[in-house]
């Protein structure tokens, strides 16, 4: 398992970019958070297997893609701390 983090830039905030990755999160195994940042990007942590994450960002970007400018993403070890991803109620919104 691993855990992905995800920065959008571009027209992602107060467009339903949150609530629509959430719906997403919920055909995918994988747990963690979406939430607006300070700076007007929204951040994504995603914790599951590679390729699950991987499928579930990029249904985010096939639905949010007009919102979408710019990605930066980092991988680093999953640690757990959202739940189990198989579980539906383990990717929330932050705020």
């Amino acid at each position: 398992m691993i855990r992905k983090t995800i920065h959008f830039t571009g027209d992602v905030q107060g467009v339903g970019f949150r609530y629509a990755t959430t719906r997403i999160a919920r055909r995918f195994d994988v747990a963690g958070y979406v939430q607006n940042l300070p700076d007007g990007k929204v951040e994504v942590v995603a914790e599951g297997e590679s390729d699950e994450i991987e499928r579930f960002i990029g249904a985010v970007r096939d639905r949010l893609r007009r919102h979408i400018v710019e990605e930066t993403a980092a991988d680093t070890g999953a640690t757990g701390t959202f739940g189990q991803p198989t579980d539906p109620d383990t990717f929330v919104v932050r705020y």
